[in-house]
């Protein structure tokens, strides 16, 4: 299959929906947390699929993308850093968190092998 659009990429895809359970998971931290934990989260989990697909959109050259893909995992991490605090003040729990968790490290493994795909061919 011909990649014709960021959406087409799996990864992109698999972001989108780690986007929405972190949005969905937020909704469990307390009230307080509003503008402190919860707007960190969110806004570290948004640029996930944004740099893929600003990255993929602007295509000129394969460092270019590359590069949008070292930021959108560095986001990655930052968003699971955060998800891992919110488990250990108790605002979930390690299961309701599980299925992120491992959807995160799927994604970070496809964002690396990604990014090594596109500096490594010719």
């Amino acid at each position: 299959m011909k990649i014709e659009s960021h959406r087409d990429l799996i990864v992109w895809q698999k972001s989108m929906d780690m986007v929405v359970q972190i949005y969905q998971l937020s909704t469990l931290f307390p009230s307080i947390e509003n503008y402190r934990l919860t707007s960190q989260i969110t806004r570290a989990a948004v640029p996930v699929p944004a740099n893929i697909a600003e990255g993929h959109a602007r295509g000129t050259t394969k460092n270019d993308f590359a590069h949008f893909l070292s930021i959108a995992k560095g986001s990655l991490m930052e968003t699971e850093t955060f998800l891992m605090l919110a488990i250990r003040l108790n605002y979930l729990t390690l299961e309701q968190a599980n299925s992120t968790l491992s959807l995160i490290t799927e994604i970070s493994k496809m964002l690396t092998s990604l990014r090594y795909r596109i500096l490594n061919n010719p």
